[in-house]
């Protein structure tokens, strides 16, 4: 396993990945999509007052996710005032759900222009990527996101390491925290990466 270096002759970020690790970040960054898409942040109902209805293509939902991986990924911007933060949600969720959707869609679709075919159907397979910095910074938002949902799904806390490491190699928690482990290792990889 290895994690994205800079190219000094293009000043790309690369790396390589087998098969496996990109099927795998193909279906952690899919999850990502459906998740955003299919609950959406739906804009109200119809109103009658005249600037509401002017403004309702830009307005969403007002309330926190039912999903905790989504009220993870959008929280609540004002915690102390409860109109503020409907009216911060209702107007960013959407355009928020729109780039985060994308970002986790680069991933996908980049990992598909490196050689991963739609089934992973082959032994021995490499997927090479090769980023140019913007790419790079939006493939860091997608590993965030992965990050966060597999951190709330498994209950992740600060600071509970040994808990992980105690479990059983064959507990599927550890192999799910083992995910989630690789998936910041690619993440501080690329930072270091862009840094260079």
């Amino acid at each position: 396993m290895s994690g994205f270096e800079r190219d000094t002759r293009t000043m790309r970020v690369i790396a390589t990945f087998t098969g496996f690790e990109a099927d795998l970040l193909r279906s952690l960054a899919s999850q990502i999509v459906e998740l955003l898409r299919n609950e959406r942040a739906e804009p109200p109902t119809p109103s009658a007052d005249p600037f509401e209805a002017l403004t309702a293509e830009f307005s969403g939902a007002s309330t926190v996710p039912d999903d905790p991986v989504l009220a993870r990924l959008f929280p609540v911007a004002y915690p102390a005032d409860e109109d503020a933060a409907a009216d911060f949600r209702r107007f960013t969720e959407g355009a928020l759900r729109d780039g985060k959707a994308a970002a986790a869609a680069l991933v996908i679709d980049t990992l598909e222009e490196g050689g991963l075919p739609p089934e992973l159907d082959q032994d021995g397979l490499m997927v090479d990527v090769e980023l140019d910095e913007a790419s790079a910074e939006t493939w860091m938002r997608a590993f965030t996101d992965i990050r966060l949902a597999l951190a709330t799904r498994l209950g992740v806390e600060a600071d509970d390491e040994h808990y992980w490491h105690s479990l059983p190699d064959d507990d599927p928690r550890a192999q799910a925290h083992d995910i989630y482990e690789w998936v910041g290792y690619l993440q501080e990889t690329l930072v270091e990466a862009l840094t260079r």
